[in-house]
């Protein structure tokens, strides 16, 4: 039987080590995250809704370690799912990310991981996008003094 992680423990064996910010957000990133830029969770929703034609919802779970959010579509409903376990500006960042496949990569996993572009790429572009659309926050360390 092994020892129980308590939440504190876990929080450090999982997010140490954060990302740092690219040396340069790409433009189309840029143009894309500025429009969700300082939406709050409401308003992300709306307008990915209405981008989509989905019924969205963001769902905070403790999810394993390593995940820092995932996405499901079934017919008209999507769920986005983060990890309560990230810091604030993580949970946001993740929020992003998502939302990227979600407008994006409309015919799932299965299909992407039989083209000829590398899941690496889609990844990336994710990120990029999560960076430009939460930049001002980072920027302004909006989310230091969050517990």
């Amino acid at each position: 039987m092994q020892p129980e992680n308590n939440a504190e423990e876990l929080e450090e064996e999982s997010f140490d080590d954060f990302p740092s910010p690219p040396p340069v957000i790409p433009e189309w990133a840029r143009q894309e995250g500025s429009q969700w830029q300082r939406l709050d969770e409401f308003d992300i929703l709306a307008k990915a809704e209405e981008l989509t034609g989905l019924s969205l919802e963001i769902k905070y779970e403790p999810l394993p370690i390593g995940v820092w959010g995932i996405h499901l579509v079934r017919g008209e409903r999507g769920r986005v799912f983060v990890n309560s376990q990230l810091p604030p500006f993580w949970q946001r960042f993740a929020i992003f990310h998502e939302l990227y496949h979600l407008l994006n990569h409309t015919k799932g996993a299965r299909f992407w991981q039989h083209t000829f572009v590398s899941m690496e790429s889609f990844e990336n572009r994710a990120d990029s996008f999560a960076w430009a659309a939460a930049w001002p926050e980072w920027e302004e360390n909006q989310y230091c003094d969050w517990n």
